[in-house]
């Protein structure tokens, strides 16, 4: 890792990028050949003359040779400790399925149950958070969301989700050792099994939120599984399964009314104390609970908290349209409606399936859609996210085709800043904000997305440190 001293007077930039093509992926897409660094922070975006004069004795200077700029990728749905104790394998990969789902067709690819724990000691999380950030720093990769540690899995299978994992991620952070900035959402419940009111109530109001450089490492929210998947027939869902089945929720309670009434008072709580909410929710069913329960939460506090429904599967138009209304975001990963979309079908028949994932219907409705990964489930590289997300999305329209990278783009980039409630500090390159971004071998407005996975990340920049860098192939 390149480290720049921050304290030197000299006015000049640390690091300055040109000659090449800069998407800054502000609100006016505004674009330019060359970039400025200093303090951690983005000085300048413009032509390379424009940079030319922040270029002193001490300043990093990267010949671009039209390679592209882009901002730092955010995976806003990344299960680090995890994918660190499965690397190389993933649910998805070497160890789970092919096309059509899990090798099994009973399997859940979120099914963390293992014949021994992947990390027991405090070193094997540590090793485990420093190896995914490794892998993920070489794909780009400046943010990421830990979608659910804390005490509701310290008896947990893989020993990823503990608090434990939490602390470990502390003492990282305290040595400066993370190469990505991480928020984090707590969980009081089994990971994708059941919680209850009152150790969801009572572990949120014991939930200690202050760390000490947020911008790094920083409690978000809290996490709440309302149902499973539906091709297990999990998923609460106005469509019945072939055994007749309609799914139900994951929250304890005597019937499925006093479930969904806890659910609510679930969210209303979290937003009540000022904790953003991210939900998993699949069921047409479970996400219109859950947006129910965010419109009564944000009429009695209007509080700017970022709700957020993940997974979504089985979204309804009217559901997005409310969601919009409301501020609401989805964390959608498209890999998984490609990979699991005929398991889908099987279940609930094509028609379901067809209409599953509806990131059209989300991007017309106005709701902030963020793409991710959900590693280890699929492998972290957003490049691939991107393909699949267009795969799914159909044929382009006429004259759309920049448009369509543009906003496939913004939805591992600027979408995901805002679901952090960063959207102020980061996620595009403008002046002042985080100098997060990651360096392509070639414009991925040159290309169609089938061809992004192909296009090597060449540079990965945090906070004006240079992480990952890719050596030419002669000296690999």
């Amino acid at each position: 890792m390149q480290r720049s001293n921050r304290d030197s007077p000299d006015p000049s930039a640390e690091l300055v990028l040109r000659g090449g093509t800069v998407l800054t992926l502000d609100e006016e897409d505004t674009r330019g050949t060359a970039i400025a660094v200093r303090h951690g922070r983005i000085l300048r975006v413009g032509s390379d003359a424009d940079v030319q004069s922040a270029i002193g004795r001490r300043t990093r200077v990267v010949e671009l040779g039209g390679r592209a700029v882009i901002p730092g990728i955010n995976d806003s749905h990344l299960h680090a400790a995890w994918l660190g104790a499965m690397w190389p394998n993933t649910v998805f990969g070497e160890t789970g399925a092919g096309d059509g789902g899990p090798a099994r067709s009973d399997a859940d690819p979120h099914d963390t149950s293992a014949s021994a724990p992947l990390v027991t000691t405090h070193q094997e999380r540590r090793d485990a958070i420093l190896r995914a950030g490794e892998l993920i720093a070489s794909l780009g990769i400046t943010s990421y969301t830990e979608p659910g540690i804390g005490p509701g899995e310290d008896g947990g299978a893989t020993g990823c989700f503990s608090q434990s994992v939490f602390e470990a991620y502390v003492e990282l952070e305290s040595e400066r050792a993370l190469t990505a900035r991480v928020n984090v959402l707590a969980l009081f419940g089994v990971l994708d099994g059941p919680s209850t009111l009152h150790g969801f109530t009572s572990g949120l109001r014991a939930l200690e939120r202050d760390t000490t450089r947020p911008t790094w490492l920083r409690v978000a929210g809290v996490k709440i599984f309302a149902d499973g998947i539906p091709p297990l027939r999990q998923a609460w869902t106005t469509h019945s399964y072939p055994d007749g089945s309609t799914g139900d929720l994951l929250i304890a309670g005597l019937d499925r009314q006093e479930r969904e009434d806890n659910l609510h008072r679930m969210i209303l709580e979290a937003n009540r104390l000022g904790y953003q909410v991210g939900v998993h929710a699949t069921g047409d069913r479970t996400i219109d609970a859950t947006v129910a329960a965010v419109a009564d939460a944000l009429a009695e506090s209007r509080r700017e908290l970022r709700h957020y429904v993940i997974h979504g599967d089985l979204v309804t138009p009217q559901a997005l349209e409310r969601m919009a209304e409301l501020g609401m975001g989805w964390n959608v990963q498209p890999g998984i409606a490609v990979k699991t979309a005929a398991w889908l079908g099987s279940v609930l028949g094509e028609s379901v399936a067809a209409a599953a994932w509806p990131l059209e219907a989300a991007a017309r409705a106005g709701v902030s859609v963020s793409l991710s990964s959900d590693a280890p489930i699929l492998a972290p590289d957003w490049r691939v996210g991107i393909a699949d997300a267009d795969a799914w999305m159909g044929p382009v329209p006429a004259g759309a085709r920049e448009q369509r990278m543009l906003a496939l783009l913004r939805g591992y980039t600027t979408a995901p800043a805002r679901q952090d409630g960063a959207e102020p500090w980061k996620g595009s390159l403008e002046p002042r904000k985080a100098a997060d971004l990651c360096v392509l071998e070639a414009d991925p407005l040159n290309l169609t997305p089938a061809e992004l996975p192909e296009v090597a990340i060449d540079l990965t920049v945090v906070d004006g440190e240079i992480v990952y860098e890719r050596q030419p192939a002669s000296q690999r």
